[in-house]
């Protein structure tokens, strides 16, 4: 009798202690993870023993996503309304809260501005804007409810100066930075950070993409910018599978959804020469806007307005 009482009581423990842990897990919903970056950061976040709402449009995607550990695929279209209430009321009836949500899901699109069709440029702010702005609005309940954190994938496009044929897919990204500032502020208030991830050129398919459009457009149009589109074209040929994995930006990810003191920006480039690219556009955009004006700015003056950013 003893020893019954015994195995009972140790069975106890274990189912307790098993719940305690089930309870713990955080979990967070990514959209767009059926590959890229997406995939990348749903298979690192559950590694690390987070349980991964996967946010996938295709069947098969979200079955193979659902067969890795810690990983559930849900149907999630972010230009569908329909699928993004019918995710929330999926999560929620999981029982395990919302502590953290990624806006991932994003396209490429390119071309010059006076050229690119209004279906196009609307297919590039549907997914890459208003995707955001409609899951984050559909979910935020569950995230205020956890006092959570909210990212999204931007891009160094999106502080860079973009160059030919890059004005649609930069102007969505653009957005995704001023989008990530307004909602800081006013989520603040919840005690729910929001940050944005700053991507550079990692592994993926992203070249090749843009070589099969490039074609299809000088097979299709006359384009006033056909010399632009050979250079793209010829930029694209290059190997991007021997580029860095984006190991990087899950583990920037990570940090913006756990850390204790996550940050507003993530830039997250492979190597040196895109991070100084990139430091110093911002100053020449900075120099750009003191120039020419009453209020310009002395060299001297400038140095102190930075000294006094980087000591905050």
């Amino acid at each position: 009798m003893k020893n019954f009482t015994l195995l009972i009581l140790v069975a106890s423990l274990l189912f307790q202690t098993v719940l305690a842990k089930n309870e713990e897990q955080k979990a967070v919903l990514i959209t767009g993870a059926s590959s890229g970056l997406g995939k990348k950061i749903a298979e690192h976040l559950a590694d690390n023993g987070v349980f991964v709402f996967a946010g996938a449009r295709k069947q098969k995607d979200i079955d193979a996503l659902s067969a890795k550990k810690n990983i559930q695929g849900i149907r999630l279209d972010v230009t569908k309304q329909k699928e993004i209430d019918e995710a929330v009321d999926f999560v929620r009836e999981q029982g395990k809260g919302l502590h953290g949500l990624v806006n991932n899901a994003g396209v490429f699109v390119y071309g010059p501005l006076i050229e690119v069709s209004e279906a196009d440029l609307q297919f590039q702010m549907d997914v890459n804007v208003f995707g955001p702005y409609r899951v984050t609005k559909a979910f935020a309940p569950l995230i205020i409810e956890s006092k959570g954190r909210i990212t999204s994938t931007g891009s160094i496009s999106g502080v860079l100066m973009p160059g030919s044929l890059f004005g649609p897919y930069a102007m969505s990204k653009y957005a995704v930075e001023a989008y990530t500032d307004a909602l800081a502020s006013e989520m603040k208030k919840f005690d729910v950070h929001v940050s944005v991830i700053e991507p550079g050129n990692f592994k993926s398919d992203i070249m090749k993409n843009m070589r099969a459009r490039s074609e299809k457009v000088l097979q299709s149009t006359q384009s006033l910018y056909t010399d632009e589109y050979k250079r793209l074209e010829g930029f694209t040929q290059a190997d991007r599978s021997m580029q860095k994995e984006p190991t990087p930006v899950a583990e920037a990810v990570m940090d913006a959804l756990f850390s204790d003191n996550p940050k507003r920006r993530y830039m997250v480039v492979p190597n040196k020469r895109e991070a100084d690219f990139t430091m110093r556009n911002q100053f020449n955009r900075i120099n750009m806007l003191n120039q020419g004006h009453e209020f310009t700015k002395s060299k001297e003056e400038l140095s102190s307005f930075f000294d006094a950013a980087v000591k905050e």
